[in-house]
């Protein structure tokens, strides 16, 4: 019987762990989803409108995640546990309870907020030292409105470990504010209205993004609400009386007492998730100020700053494929840390590191070799090719960043990865007080990477301390340099020999430097990849622990690399 019992117990983990992992996978590629989609938007943007909209935009855009992040970013947690611990026990009517008064309590500071940004908008935009930001800043202000209910909403649905209404929400908002956006500003540039109108017409796109989020959310919650009632009716008087007590205990609280214990658990997280936005915000109320000493006219100087913020897509772009590539690893940090496993803790955070290091180096190295093609293809002009090659190696140190900071969390170390960012934001800012008076935009770009090397060193200090981790010269430094050397000598050769051959064609040059673009893209990769495999910077016991992966290169493999090129396994 106890036997019987005991099987049937690890069942339901099995089922509930499953239930987990289907939906950290759905979120997962909802988020690659909508972040593709917006970071991708803004292509459009500068190449409709040119470089002064697109910097009026990206001065903008960064203050409204920083307030919609400190206003909301904690609640969706703090609603799922509440939630999640009432979904235990049967309470539904508690549950409802939760999201109402959480729902109350955003919902205030959101009318609050938006009231500030929209009358405070002059006054934030002399803070930037832009006056034309004024407009863009109270066209994004609305979003605040709509915002803190879909913050609640999607985290009731995580409560009951539903992902599915949070990932389509998060696909249909990023998709509805991409369309909002590309629609306004045809219309507006049709129009001949100036980039002040034509920026706040780009950041309205957050405003109906909201909207068609928070409607599919809505429509979820109505079904929700449907079918969970009448589970109530069908349950009622099936709780056993201990459970009966809790749920009396927990509808004892006030509204007042719930709004205290979901406020508390909600400001530390908002607090951990603002520092990453404040990083970029950095920029916003320094650059322009700075760069006006140089470039004189706030016209120029939006400019200039538009042409900064070209590479910053692609850096994203890079940040979020390498980082969800290596954060297939972390869980099961995680899970090897509740055993104790001491030996495959360490050997599980030494892969997540080596795989984002080697993924980010030749990200980085590619876009800078090829920045100039990638650069003509994405916004027209090679201007400001070198800020953008610059700007590359961000990529590398924000992926370390981003994957050493899951990782330390997977241990229980929370704090260093926050105290991270903040040396990052403090270096950001003393970097460009120093080097944009000096060398303009190429400043800016060197104080980033300058920022994100010193936050991911930190962290991978405490990563060593806390997991043992140690990272040999060769899988780290010899390998990916003769791979990075290699990449290099072929994209030099592939654009010298490129640029006359496909010119011969008498094609237009953007589609002569997207042509080499691309195929400096996927040649890069293709040399970099195989250098690695070659060197021993990774072997086939490390592609098993993606089979998706190893299975798809296993032809290639086969061919390339024999079986004494194999290194044993960190695992084993």
């Amino acid at each position: 019987m106890k036997e019987a019992h005991e099987g049937e117990l690890q069942k339901n983990v099995g089922k509930q762990s499953a239930k987990l992992l289907k939906g950290a996978a759905i979120l997962g590629v909802a988020a690659v989803l909508s972040k593709l989609l917006g970071t991708l938007q803004k292509i459009p943007l500068q190449n409709v409108a040119g470089d002064t909209a697109f910097g009026l935009y990206n001065a903008v855009y960064p203050l409204y995640i920083l307030i919609l992040f400190a206003a909301t970013a904690g609640f969706p947690v703090a609603v799922s546990k509440f939630v999640a611990e009432r979904a235990i026990l049967g309470d539904y009517e508690g549950a409802k309870r939760i999201v109402y008064v959480s729902a109350t309590i955003l919902m205030g500071s959101g009318v609050v907020l938006f009231l500030l940004l929209y009358f405070g908008a002059g006054e934030i935009a002399g803070w930037i030292g832009i006056s034309h930001t004024a407009r863009a800043i109270r066209s994004v202000s609305f979003a605040l409105l709509l915002s803190p209910v879909l913050a609640v909403l999607r985290g009731y649905f995580q409560g009951y470990q539903n992902m599915v209404p949070t990932a389509v929400s998060q696909v249909v908002e990023q998709l509805i504010r991409v369309i909002t956006m590309v629609a306004l500003l045809l219309y507006l540039v049709a129009l001949t209205y100036d980039e002040a109108w034509i920026a706040a017409g780009a950041t309205f796109g957050s405003v109906t993004g909201a909207g068609a989020g928070l409607l599919v959310m809505l429509v979820y919650w109505r079904k929700d609400q449907r079918l969970r009632g009448n589970d109530s009716k069908r349950n009622s008087g099936v709780k056993s009386l201990e459970v009966d007590n809790k749920v009396q205990k927990a509808n004892s609280y006030s509204k007042w007492q719930w709004a205290r214990r979901i406020t508390a658990y909600a400001i530390p997280v908002c607090l951990g998730a603002i520092v990453v936005p404040l990083l970029t915000l950095v920029d916003t109320f320094t650059m322009p100020r700075l760069l006006e000493n140089s470039q004189g006219s706030e016209a120029e100087v939006m400019r200039q700053f538009g042409l900064y913020n070209r590479g910053l897509p692609l850096v994203q772009l890079v940040v979020m494929i390498a980082s969800s590539m290596s954060a297939v690893l972390v869980p099961a940090i995680a899970a090897a840390m509740a055993h104790g496993q001491e030996g495959l803790i360490r050997s599980r955070a030494e892969m997540a590191v080596r795989l984002s290091w080697l993924v980010g180096l030749g990200a980085s190295f590619g876009l800078a070799f090829a920045a100039v093609p990638i650069n003509i293809m994405l916004y027209k002009s090679s201007e400001a090719s070198w800020t953008m090659a610059v700007l590359a190696f961000t990529a590398l140190f924000s992926t370390l960043n981003a994957v050493t900071a899951s990782v330390l969390q997977g241990v229980g170390a929370i704090i260093t990865p926050a105290r991270a960012l903040l040396l990052a934001i403090v270096l950001k800012a003393l970097g460009n007080v120093w080097l944009v008076p000096r060398w303009g935009i190429d400043g800016a770009a060197l104080s980033a990477v300058i920022a994100y090397a010193a936050a991911a060193g930190l962290n991978l200090v405490q990563l060593m301390r806390c997991t043992g981790a140690r990272f040999a010269l060769r899988p780290y430094v010899i390998s990916p340099a003769l791979g990075v050397g290699l990449m290099g000598v072929c994209l030099a050769a592939l654009q010298l020999l490129a640029k006359p051959a496909v010119a011969a064609w008498h094609v237009p040059e953007r589609l002569c430097y997207s042509t080499i673009a691309l195929i400096s893209v996927a040649v890069g990769a293709a040399v970099y990849g195989l250098a690695l495999l070659l060197s021993g910077g990774i072997s086939r016991e490390e592609l098993r622990l993606m089979p998706e992966l190893e299975r798809k290169l296993a032809p290639i493999l086969a061919k390339v690399l024999p079986p004494a090129k194999e290194r044993a396994s960190d695992d084993s």
